[in-house]
């Protein structure tokens, strides 16, 4: 209906625009009309002027018109378009919202302002109506006292948007929740079926309470025992005990146990039996707990448990042997033991005067490894060997009886025995018997295989690191903490001519300093390092230097204080050593005089020659010039021969002065982008002269794809002109010389080829080195510096250069460029001795 009405607003000003532009076409065409049959009135001011105006104004009013109506059609169909669109998502919203009321199991009823109460959703509780009216009776479905409950709470909710959230059992018996929203389109009211979750819930309560009476009278069973009942958490702590534990170890509480974490059983016994009962299966032990003043044995039982989530937990209770019980392992004779036997690492093992075991602590289970059973079952000194001997942990004796009747002579004759044992496995046991007064025997068990290995392995690190001293160059003394020396090597003793056997008595440090002074006697040198070695400083520091000695030998000396408070000498003959830095200080003096003299030679040349040069050239130019008068022929020869010698002789000094500001990293490229065939032709307008006399034959080729290179226009133009002026001078008359220019692998490459004679391989090693020149035939033989400088100018861009040639075949030599050149300057070349 909106867009109706605003299409028809359009159209009525779409028609007011059309008058007023037919009203405007009509008074143009009276206008025409009029002038056509009276165009001298038309003519005059009072006429023209109305008239222009009434134009202007129609003029105007015609272009506001169809602005205005093109904005107005622009702006409905921009409108047109969000209206469509506004509808479309509404559609989806609401295609959304009915996919989900119809997902949900839930009754929902929806209240609108002004409108009656609708049924969303049915959903599918039991026991709820169907139709609205009997849904919104709550008296028919819920108890009187929910029904008023549940429409006081609704009448809140429509009055003022109060939500609410209850629940209630129906008549016919289930369970319900409701739950009231109030937003801005109305209210929502949502009844969902809650029995199951109800249900749920009751099941666990009753659950949970069984496990707690359970729980309860297990631990009322566990306070009933008079044996230490525990139990450990999966964090290996202590979580509940019983009322024997608590007495047993003389808490307080069971809490006092807990926070304290109080342990009955000595810990490591206790360790060995927990790894031993793992999977859930119970592992029993015999063990000796200290109870008050004594010691008493305990049958402790241990098991692992796992809980619901996969966490492990442990249980244990002891129960007290039975004194006297046949065959077992008990506290007989373990009265008055001292307790610190389980925690010492030798093994032991005591015999009673019966001859059987009374007890074993820790260690001797561990290093044995004999079955808990039968150590229970208190077997004799000799069963023990027999044992020991069937298990191969007895040495291998080839007349075992006589070895054993020497063991049993300290249970038969009461003599003490020491022994050592080597055992097949590699072992190695000191072992030592002792008679008690009581008739016993206690036998002890050192295993120091460990400690001769490490003894092995240090003789063997001390061996090596004595024969690796006894081959160092340098001399090596380290003195003790009392001054006294503890090590040194054979070089030590040479540096200062000391006799190793005297240096062997460990002798003071005073004492030997005195010994060294007789070949160098400074006395503050040798002071320093006593105090190094002696002196009682907060902060150990190193100390080093030198000694010159009047035998010309120069020594090193340091001093470094190690971590066992020892201090490291050492002394090195550094003799050859500081000569030749001494020899490369005088070298690099002298190097840089001549460095010095060569720049004062460039400055000297740059001044003294050029500018005579300048002034032979000018004056050769004005004698060939006619301003003073006409040259028979051999005097413009001369003076042609003049100006030809000074030019290359002007040359030549350029070229050494280039040379020289490149040696001395001062010579600044101005890299710009310039033309490859350009600078190709000016090069080759330089030898114009040369191939025209010798009638030679200059062939250019540059190939399409090369157009530019970024490199000093000035100094790539000299290159190319030396390569030409080199290929022409040792070409013969009528040969071809060829510059080619190419792209190749990101460079660009310029070839210079010629066809004269060529150049032998052992001249070819030093073609680019300064002032070697070739002589070719009768020709004069060059300076030697065009193609030294073409290398240091092609390096000096970033490039390469190269040379090929066969004698009697030609010479060619290639130059590689970047095509985007990016070096800097070259380092400083070292000045030639």
């Amino acid at each position: 209906m909106q867009t109706a009405r605003g299409d028809g607003r359009r159209f009525e000003r779409l028609s007011g625009t059309l008058a007023v532009l037919s009203a405007a076409v009509v008074a143009m065409a009276l206008f025409a009309i009029a002038s056509i049959v009276e165009p001298e009135a038309l003519l005059t001011p009072a006429v023209l002027l109305p008239a222009a105006a009434i134009n202007i104004g129609i003029v105007a009013a015609l272009a506001w018109g169809l602005a205005y109506y093109r904005g107005r059609l622009v702006a409905a169909d921009k409108a047109i378009r969000l209206e469509r669109r506004a509808r479309g998502e509404a559609g989806r919203q609401r295609d959304s919202a009915a996919t989900l009321v119809d997902s949900d199991t839930a009754t929902i009823v929806m209240t609108e302002p002004g409108r009656a109460p609708r049924l969303v959703n049915a959903g599918t509780t039991p026991g709820l109506p169907r139709d609205l009216v009997q849904l919104l009776d709550w008296q028919i479905w819920l108890p009187a006292e929910t029904a008023h409950l549940v429409a006081f709470q609704m009448q809140q909710l429509l009055a003022d948007g109060r939500a609410f959230t209850s629940a209630a059992t129906t008549l016919m018996g289930s369970r319900v929740e409701f739950d009231g929203r109030g937003s801005a389109a109305g209210a929502v009211l949502r009844i969902r079926d809650v029995t199951a979750r109800v249900g749920d819930a009751a099941e666990l309560q009753r659950r949970a309470q069984r496990l707690q009476r359970e729980a309860k009278l297990w631990r009322g069973i566990g306070d009933a025992l008079p044996m230490p009942v525990w139990l450990r958490g999966p964090d290996n702590r202590i979580d509940w005990v019983n009322n024997a534990y608590v007495k047993a170890v003389d808490a307080l509480s069971r809490e006092d146990v807990r926070m304290r974490q109080v342990e009955w059983l000595d810990e490591t016994a206790r360790h060995t039996a927990e790894q031993r009962a793992s999977d859930g299966r119970a592992h029993r032990e015999r063990m000796l707990v200290r109870q008050g003043n004594e010691r008493r044995s305990f049958d402790v039982t241990l098991t692992s448990l796992a809980g619901s989530g996969g966490e492990q937990a442990r249980a244990g209770f002891g129960m007290e042997a039975s004194r006297g019980k046949a065959g077992g392992l008990d506290d007989r004779g373990a009265t008055g033991i001292d307790p610190t036997f389980d925690r010492v690492a030798t093994a032991i093992a005591i015999f009673g005067p019966d001859q059987r075991l009374d007890f074993v602590n820790p260690a001797f289970r561990a290093l044995w490894r004999l079955e808990p059973g039968w150590l229970a079952a208190r077997p004799r000194f000799g069963e023990l060997l027999d044992r020991l001997r069937e298990t191969r942990q007895l040495p291998e004796e080839a007349e075992y009886h006589a070895w054993k009747q020497q063991q049993l002579r300290t249970v038969n004759e009461r003599i003490e025995i020491a022994d050592s044992w080597h055992l097949p496995t590699g072992r190695a046991v000191n072992v030592r018997s002792l008679p008690r007064a009581d008739g016993g025997v206690t036998c002890l068990y050192d295993d120091v295989s460990e400690q001769l290995g490490l003894e092995s392995r240090l003789n063997a690190l001390l061996h090596v690191q004595g024969e690796t001293l006894d081959h160092l160059k340098e001399g090596v003394a380290v003195f003790g903490t009392d001054g006294r020396l503890r090590l040194f090597n054979s070089a030590f003793a040479g540096i200062w001519k000391l006799n190793p056997d005297d240096l062997a008595r460990e002798p003071h440090v005073e004492e030997v300093l005195l010994r060294c002074r007789v070949l160098y006697s400074h006395d503050e040198t040798w002071h320093a390092i006593n105090r190094a070695v002696t002196g009682m400083v907060d902060q150990r520091q190193r100390i080093e230097g030198t000694m010159t000695r009047p035998d010309a030998s120069v020594i090193a000396y340091a001093g470094l204080p190690l971590p066992d408070g020892a201090q490291l000498l050492t002394f090195v003959d550094v003799t050859d050593a500081t000569r030749a830095e001494r020899m490369l200080i005088e070298r690099n003096e002298a190097l840089e005089t001549a460095d010095r003299l060569k720049d004062q030679f460039v400055s000297s040349v740059s001044y003294n020659l050029r500018v005579p040069l300048q002034s032979i050239i000018g004056f050769s130019d004005l004698l060939s010039s006619p301003v003073f008068g006409p040259l028979n022929a051999k005097q413009r020869e001369y003076v042609e021969d003049i100006a030809t010698s000074s030019n290359t002789l002007l040359a030549i000094i350029n070229d050494i002065l280039d040379l020289a500001t490149i040696d001395a990293g001062a010579l600044e490229l101005k890299l710009v982008p310039i033309s490859v065939e350009a600078v190709i032709r000016a090069a080759a307008a330089g030898v114009a002269e040369r191939v025209a006399r010798a009638k030679l034959e200059l062939i250019i080729n540059i190939d399409p794809d090369v157009s530019e290179v970024v490199a000093d226009e000035h100094r790539l133009k000299q290159v190319l002109f030396n390569l030409l002026a080199n290929a022409t001078s040792h070409s013969d008359d009528g040969d071809r010389v060829a510059l080619v220019c190419r792209r190749e692998a990101g460079r660009i490459v310029f070839e210079v080829e010629d066809e004269g004679a060529g150049i032998s391989h052992d001249q070819q090693r030093t073609v680019f080195d300064r002032f070697i020149g070739r002589a070719q035939g009768s020709r004069q033989r060059g300076a030697g510096l065009g193609l030294a400088m073409v290398k240091s100018l092609v390096e000096l861009h970033g490039g390469d250069v190269s040379l090929a040639s066969e004698p009697g075949q030609g010479t060619r030599v290639t130059i590689r460029l970047p095509e985007r050149a990016s070096r800097g300057l070259p380092q400083r070349r070292p000045a030639s001795p």
